[in-house]
């Protein structure tokens, strides 16, 4: 019965690192990647449309982004949508693709990323430990309505407490790597 519990759980924190994975992904690092346009939306045909769904997404170099739609008819409303996503950047439509130029990232600008970065870090380890409150709280439901013992219960939030810290050392690893990331020019 823990087992089954324990596995829910760490699929719980599976989600929350992979949804902090993807907030970090999203966080410029003075690279260009095509994941840094990935939360932007455009109009197409009446229905907000994730960009890479209807455009190709490249960075051939360091310092550029091409997105070339499938359809040449919302290469304005893709312009559009990239300058209304507010993430600096200054796209350049030439009729058939627009190149989106990433300009180099300021000291004050990284440390801006970097504050912002331990922001998404902070929220994956209260969603871990959220996760192992819920898990807690399950198994002194179960020991009080007699599924469990007292000793299965202890082992059991010893196992959770173990899952939670190796979550929480993984979410650090990430944070670390992407802080390295920005800071380095």
């Amino acid at each position: 019965m823990t087992k089954k519990l324990l596995d829910a759980g760490k699929d719980q924190m599976n989600k929350a690192v992979d949804y902090f994975k993807s907030q970090l992904a999203k966080v410029r690092t003075g690279r260009a990647s095509a994941s840094l346009i990935d939360g932007v939306s455009v109009s197409y045909y009446g229905a907000m449309t994730p960009i890479s769904q209807i455009a190709s997404v490249s960075a051939p170099d360091a310092r550029t982004i091409i997105v070339q739609p499938f359809d040449r008819s919302v290469l304005n409303d893709t312009e559009k949508a990239i300058r209304a996503a507010d993430l600096g950047f200054n796209p350049q439509n030439d009729g058939v693709i627009i190149r989106i130029p990433v300009p180099p990232l300021t000291e004050e600008r990284r440390k801006d990323f970097v504050k912002m970065c331990k922001k998404y870090t902070e929220e994956a380890k209260v969603a871990v430990r959220n996760v192992r409150k819920e898990l807690m709280d399950s198994l002194k439901k179960m020991e009080k309505s007699k599924e469990i013992n007292e000793d299965d219960r202890k082992r059991g939030e010893d196992d959770i407490q173990k899952l939670t810290d190796d979550f929480i050392k993984q979410i650090d690893v990430l944070f670390d790597k992407k802080e390295k990331e920005l800071l380095q020019d």
